[in-house]
């Protein structure tokens, strides 16, 4: 490679890429730090009585990451109140015990970031919030240590409360933990999809070998592999519907039926699961009655009397998860794998029932997909190479 071709792409280099962000993200983190920044310069306004454009560097950059990167380990709530108020101490013992101003801004900078590390708190802005303490003027100095409390413990806790109320209210996660992910069976194990592939542990230690801060956690990196792995699964198995494994002829119950005439069905058709639709006649679905709802549903009424007579209305579930008949199996393999599901109705646009999907129906189809997918390759290599034309 030339010269002129490795400078080229090193000053490229020198632009990030453009972010994969939607223009909501953009207005909405706009509009959450100027909610943000007004509240925190007005009760800073009001706590020190005067106009203070010097706090202002270190909120608005504090704003930048709650309200445009909320996700990031440096915009979480004890890295901003913590970070702050520990680089704010650093900052006024400085001042106050190194006499020369370059120095002590100097020792209360690198102080201060190292302590943060430790802390678990580390808050790019924080390192501002230490230069203010050593080079913010007589008002600062006069303040000494009550500068940690008030303007940078109010405006902290100010501009905190306007991120987690604003965030929340525009549907994002704040603070940003790990999402959730109980396992259906409250056991030890890892849900059936985490088994095989990346896992946190796996993410971490990777991380680890790179020996420098990078702004994402383990989880967050964790969960973004896993939905690309599952991008790229659907791209290549996509073409497979709900509609080309179901089961058309489903065994259903009505409302109506007593739990014994339920429970016979179940035998007669050795079935775990029986669609429950309306008494009408029109199909459409109200609810799933399965052997577990079964038996807790025929244990409470026997305990007020009525035992087999129980109806199936009374046992039923009727906040049913369900799928679409054009919709790719593949969107369905958390829900039967980590969601505990062993059954799933399938419904038209009229709430009607038109088939059934069932954790067999899948293992059959991922086994034939997996087939196929085996025997391209081969199917490849031993076709007759093209003869070369004359």
């Amino acid at each position: 490679m030339d010269a002129p071709t490795t400078l080229a792409q090193w000053l490229r280099s020198f632009v990030p890429a453009r972010p994969a962000i939607a223009r909501r993200e953009i207005l909405v983190s706009g509009v959450g730090a100027w909610i943000g920044l007004f509240l925190a310069f007005e009760i800073s306004r009001w706590t020190l009585g005067l106009d203070i454009p010097w706090f202002v560097a270190p909120m608005g950059a504090s704003a930048v990451l709650l309200f445009a990167v909320p996700s990031s380990p440096l915009a979480q709530p004890w890295s901003i109140v913590g970070g702050n108020l520990v680089a704010a101490t650093i900052g006024v013992a400085c001042a106050r015990w190194i006499p020369e101003s370059g120095l002590a801004a100097a020792v209360a900078g690198a102080t201060a970031i190292m302590t943060m590390f430790a802390l678990r708190c580390l808050h790019p802005p924080s390192g501002a919030v230490a230069l203010t303490a050593v080079l913010g003027g007589p008002a600062i100095t006069k303040l000494g240590f009550a500068f940690v409390l008030s303007p940078v413990l109010v405006d902290s806790l100010a501009l905190l409360a306007a991120a987690l109320a604003y965030n929340v209210a525009v549907g994002r996660r704040y603070p940003h933990g790990a999402a959730p992910h109980p396992h259906p069976h409250q056991t030890k194990d890892e849900p059936p999809s985490a088994r095989l592939g990346p896992t946190v542990q796996d993410v971490g230690a990777v991380l680890a070998q790179h020996r420098e801060l990078l702004d994402i956690t383990a989880e967050d990196l964790e969960e973004l592999v896993a939905e690309a792995e599952a991008r790229a699964y659907a791209r290549r198995f996509g073409d497979v519907l709900c509609a080309d494994i179901m089961s058309r002829d489903v065994v259903t119950a009505r409302p109506t039926m007593t739990s014994q005439q339920a429970w016979s069905l179940m035998l007669k058709h050795r079935v775990k699961a029986l669609p429950v639709v309306d008494n009408e006649g029109n199909g459409t679905l109200v609810g799933i009655v399965t052997m577990h709802d079964f038996f807790v549903g025929y244990a409470a009424a026997r305990d007020v009397g009525q035992g087999a007579d129980a109806t199936v209305r009374r046992m039923m579930t009727t906040q049913v998860i369900t799928a679409r008949p054009e919709q790719p199996i593949v969107e369905l393999i958390s829900l039967f794998s980590d969601g505990g599901r062993h059954h799933l109705p399938v419904i038209d646009a009229r709430h009607r029932l038109v088939g059934m999907v069932t954790q067999s129906d899948m293992v059959a189809a991922l086994y034939r997909m997996g087939l196929e997918a085996r025997r391209g390759p081969v199917a490849a290599a031993a076709a007759p190479a093209a003869l070369p034309m004359a």
